[in-house]
C-alpha cells in the first residue's frame, strides 16, 4: 500500500474537512465489534434524524420564538414525542449561543456556538438556506460544502456525533464575510 507525500494528505484533510487520521487509517480493521455495539447503542439514528428536523423547524426553517429564557435571548423550541430541542442564542453581528437535545427531559446532546459578520455582504438567508440543508452525517450546522450565485459555504468538522468541533464560513465574491466556531457531543 502507498500514501501520497505529506503535503498531499495535509491539502486532501483541509480540502474534506477531516483528520489526517481518518484519511490514512482503516478504522474498520482496528474496531472491535464490542466498541461499534456500544457505540450504536447510545447514539440512536432517530436523535439524529430529530435533530436534522428540529434544526430545518426552527432558526434555519424561521420557526417562530419561544419566551425568552435569559434577559435578550432568543429561543426557538422544536418536540416530538419524547425528544425536545431548544436553541438559545445572544446577540446578531456578533452572537454566542447553545442547541440541545433532551430525551424523555434528560439532556442527550448539546452544542455551543460563537460567530461573527466580518464584512459587507453577509445574507442571513443564505445562511439559514445553507442551514436548512443539514446532513445526517454532520448534524451539526450546514453541508460541507455549497454554493449559489456568488456565495459559498464552507463547514469543516473534526470528530463525531459525541465528541466534535468546527468551523463554518462564508464568502461572497471571494471575501470571507461570516465565521463561526462550533464543538459539543453527547451528555450522559
Amino acid at each position: 500500500m502507498s500514501y501520497p507525500d505529506f503535503d498531499k494528505i495535509i491539502s486532501l484533510s483541509n480540502l474534506f474537512g477531516i483528520s489526517i487520521d481518518k484519511l490514512i487509517k482503516n478504522y474498520d480493521d482496528e474496531k472491535c465489534a464490542y466498541e461499534v455495539t456500544k457505540q450504536l447503542d447510545y447514539i440512536n439514528g432517530k436523535e439524529i434524524d430529530f435533530l436534522c428536523r428540529a434544526k430545518k423547524s426552527t432558526y434555519a426553517g424561521k420557526g417562530a420564538e419561544a419566551i425568552s429564557s435569559r434577559p435578550n435571548s432568543h429561543d426557538i423550541q422544536y418536540a416530538e414525542n419524547n425528544l425536545l430541542y431548544i436553541d438559545t442564542y445572544l446577540g446578531g453581528e456578533k452572537f454566542t449561543g447553545e442547541e440541545a437535545v433532551w430525551r424523555d427531559n434528560s439532556p442527550y446532546w448539546s452544542m455551543n456556538y460563537r460567530g461573527r459578520i466580518i464584512e459587507d455582504g453577509f445574507s442571513g438567508d443564505f445562511l439559514k438556506e445553507c442551514l436548512l440543508l443539514v446532513p445526517k452525517e454532520y448534524p451539526y450546522r450546514g453541508p460541507l460544502v455549497y454554493q449559489k450565485g456568488d456565495y459559498k459555504y464552507h463547514c469543516k468538522v473534526n470528530g463525531e456525533f459525541e465528541w466534535f468541533n468546527g468551523y463554518e464560513e462564508i464568502f461572497y465574491n471571494d471575501i470571507k464575510v461570516y465565521e463561526c466556531i462550533f464543538h459539543g457531543g453527547c451528555i450522559k
